[in-house]
């Protein structure tokens, strides 16, 4: 397993394409949930990737105070079908979180997280801060990770 951070244009064309796809393929396809997945956002983070055989089978993007919310934040968490239940996605998680502390040190970490994965994240301390609200259609709620507590 191969793990990098990128900024966009870092990527190779390859890379851009299976990064771009597996994003697609799983909030657009799999969850059924036409949005635009590719934004602003994207020329404004860095991206964690995971690949096996040069495809990537895991991604984040972490994303600077200022850009979603007035701290850092992690989102786009996902991991190919192929490779869930493996401990993949606590990996991602892990070295994402690891990674936004290292590029801002001791601020918060704020994610709009799908209400459905909230024990997910508060195994890595994150904690509810809203209540449920719909994004394109599907539960979500914000969560926050001290920066001072990891």
């Amino acid at each position: 397993m191969k793990w990098e951070l990128k900024e966009l244009a870092e990527l190779t064309s390859k890379e851009t394409f299976d990064y771009l796809k597996l994003r697609q393929d799983v909030f657009v396809v799999e969850q059924n949930c036409p949005y635009p997945d590719i934004d602003f956002t994207d020329l404004e983070a860095k991206h964690l990737i995971a690949q096996i055989d040069d495809n990537i089978v895991a991604c984040a993007r972490i994303i600077p105070p200022g850009v979603t919310y007035d701290q850092p934040s992690i989102g786009r968490i996902t991991t190919a079908l192929t490779h869930r239940g493996s401990g993949l996605g606590r990996e991602l998680v892990r070295r994402a979180i690891e990674h936004t502390q290292a590029l801002f040190p001791n601020q918060d970490i704020k994610i709009g997280a799908q209400e459905r994965l909230e024990s997910f994240y508060q195994s890595f301390g994150f904690e509810t801060i809203s209540s449920m609200y719909l994004e394109d259609g599907i539960p979500h709620i914000d969560m926050n990770l001290n920066g001072h507590n990891y």
